[in-house]
């Protein structure tokens, strides 16, 4: 198999793990992300992404887990990827979620993560 696939797909079973481990969830970003939650809110950098999931994680908010489904992932030059994923919320929610990730140093990072919530109807 393809070494950045599996690279790739690692982060994307990380993002899952570590979802209520900020220090451990925020290392698998850019510095300069952006961040885009399931109810359109956007976050700009790592930083404001560290606090607000902070702030979260003190809320009843720290119930809500999700799992990350992979689907799909197109180079779009050998050190960008794009993944696309669809996330399952404990709460029966369905999210597209998209990641943009980069190659830095050997290392996938997040650079953008958006979530677009699925309605069914």
């Amino acid at each position: 198999m393809n070494p950045d696939i599996e690279a790739i797909e690692q982060v994307v079973r990380d993002a899952e793990e570590l979802q209520s481990d900020v220090a451990g969830f925020t290392g698998l970003l850019t510095e300069e992300v952006s961040l885009v939650n399931f109810t359109g809110i956007r976050l700009r950098g790592r930083d404001q992404v560290e606090k607000v999931m902070a702030e979260a994680l003190r809320t009843p908010l720290k119930d809500v887990l999700t799992r990350n489904e992979l689907l799909d992932v197109t180079f779009l030059r050998p050190d960008v990827a794009l993944a696309g994923l669809t996330k399952h919320v404990n709460d029966g929610r369905t999210g597209a979620l998209t990641f943009v990730l980069v190659k830095d140093d050997g290392t996938w990072r997040i650079a953008l993560a958006q979530t677009t919530p699925v309605v069914t109807s």
